[in-house]
C-alpha cells in the first residue's frame, strides 16, 4: 500500500434538520420563559444574574457530545454556567426526561464550568434576552421551528462562536448541530468529564475482556442511515455497492497493515444490510448484538427502541475508541468523533475524494492511500 502526505483537513460543517415529533415541543415551551413567568420564576442557584449557555440537542450521541464541546468552550470563555437539556432524546420517548443522566453520570463541574444536567432542567427559567434573537418570542410561537430557522440558528451560532466575543444575551440557547464549532481540547475535555454510568461501563469492560484484549482489534464503523435523510453523508452512498467495495477494501488493507497481536474485527452499523454484506465477505467479524430497525425504516436512535437502543449505541462508541485500528464510513459520522480522537490509528475516505483512503496514524501527520 502506497501513501502519500496531506494537509490537515480544512473546517467542515455538518447540518440537520429539525426533528417535528409533537413529543419533542412540549419539551420546547419549558426551555425558555420569557416574559411574566419569567419575572416570577427563581433560578436554580438564586441570582438572577446568573448567565447560561444552554446545550440542546436530541440527535444521535455523537452530535449531542460534539455540539456539547462547542457549548463548554463558549460557556468556560464567558464564565456562564452550562445547562446540558437533552429532553425529547432520539433515545427515550419520554419528552420531559432529560436523556443525559439516564446515559451517563451526573456532573456538577466541567473544568471550572458549573454544569446543570439533570431533571431540575424542567423547573428552570432561563433569563432573557436570548440569543439568537427567535428565543424571544413569547414561548407558543417556539414550539415549531422550521428547518430554515434552525440553519439560521447554527450560522448565528457559528459567528458567535468564532468571534470568541461574549454575547449581551444573558442565555444562549445552542440548539443546532455545532460540530466543527470548537478545539480538540474542547472535544478532549467532555470526554475526559463525561462518562456513561456505572452499568454502562461495566458492560464495556465485559466486552473488552473477552472480545479485545487478547487481539489487535479493527474498529469498522459504517453508517448506513437505513432510509434515514443522511444529508452529509450522502456522497459516501450515492452507489451502494461501490461503497460496500470501498469498505471491504479498508478492511483488507487494514489487515495488511503491522499488529501486535492476532488481528479481530469489530463492526458497529445501524444496518442489518450492512452487517450481512460484511459478514458474508468476512466471517470472523464480530458485533455487539443489538435491535435493528426494518430495512429502510430509519437509523437506530429511535425512541421505539427504549432505552437500551442508547446503551447499545454508547457500548459500540467506547469499544470503537479502544480499538487498535478504526475504519470510518463515512468519516462526516459524528459517532466516531471520539474513537478518531483516541484510537492509534484510523482509516477513513477523503472528504473531497471518498475513493481514497486516508491514514491517520497518532505518531504521525495524515497520509493519503492511492
Amino acid at each position: 500500500m502506497k501513501f502519500y502526505r496531506r494537509s490537515s483537513p480544512a473546517l467542515r460543517f455538518q447540518t440537520m434538520t429539525s426533528d417535528k415529533m409533537v413529543r419533542e415541543m412540549s419539551a420546547m415551551t419549558s426551555l425558555v420563559q420569557p416574559g411574566a413567568r419569567e419575572e416570577a420564576m427563581q433560578m436554580l442557584s438564586g441570582s438572577r444574574k446568573d448567565r447560561f449557555v444552554v446545550s440542546r440537542r436530541r440527535t444521535g450521541f455523537g452530535d449531542c457530545l460534539w455540539s456539547l464541546a462547542a457549548a463548554w468552550r463558549f460557556a468556560k470563555q464567558t464564565g456562564r454556567t452550562l445547562a446540558i437539556d437533552w429532553r425529547g432524546s432520539c433515545y427515550l420517548d419520554e419528552p420531559f426526561t432529560n436523556a443525559f443522566p439516564v446515559f451517563f453520570e451526573p456532573v456538577q463541574d466541567i473544568a471550572g464550568v458549573r454544569v446543570i444536567c439533570d431533571d431540575r432542567i424542567n423547573q428552570c427559567s432561563f433569563p432573557g434576552p436570548f440569543f439568537p434573537t427567535w428565543w424571544n418570542k413569547p414561548s407558543i410561537d417556539c414550539v415549531y421551528r422550521p428547518d430554515e430557522q434552525i440553519f439560521r440558528e447554527r450560522d448565528e451560532l457559528d459567528q458567535l462562536l468564532r468571534s470568541q466575543k461574549d454575547s449581551d444575551a444573558n442565555t444562549v440557547v445552542c440548539d443546532a448541530c455545532l460540530m466543527w464549532r470548537c478545539d480538540q481540547e474542547a472535544e478532549r475535555e467532555i470526554f475526559r468529564s463525561i462518562k456513561p454510568r456505572p452499568e454502562i461501563r461495566a458492560r464495556i469492560d465485559a466486552v473488552y475482556r473477552e472480545h479485545f484484549e487478547p487481539y489487535s482489534v479493527i474498529g469498522i464503523h459504517v453508517r448506513h442511515g437505513n432510509g434515514e435523510d443522511i444529508m452529509g453523508h450522502t456522497p459516501y452512498w450515492a452507489d451502494p455497492e461501490r461503497a460496500l467495495r470501498q469498505v471491504f477494501d479498508a478492511i483488507d488493507r487494514a489487515r495488511g497493515l503491522p499488529h501486535a497481536k492476532p488481528v479481530r474485527a469489530f463492526l458497529c452499523t445501524d444496518s442489518a444490510l450492512v452487517l450481512e454484506k460484511v459478514s458474508t465477505r468476512f466471517p470472523d467479524v464480530f458485533t455487539i448484538p443489538k435491535r435493528f430497525q426494518a430495512p429502510q425504516a430509519g437509523p437506530l436512535h429511535n425512541a421505539a427502541l427504549g432505552a437500551e437502543g442508547g446503551f447499545s449505541a454508547l457500548i459500540d462508541m467506547y469499544l470503537l475508541a479502544r480499538c487498535d485500528t478504526v475504519i470510518r464510513f463515512p468519516p462526516t459520522s459524528a459517532f466516531t468523533r471520539y474513537a478518531r480522537l483516541h484510537a492509534p490509528r484510523v482509516i477513513e475516505f477523503d472528504l473531497n475524494d471518498p475513493s481514497r483512503l486516508v491514514l491517520i496514524e497518532e505518531t504521525s501527520q495524515e497520509l493519503v492511500a492511492s
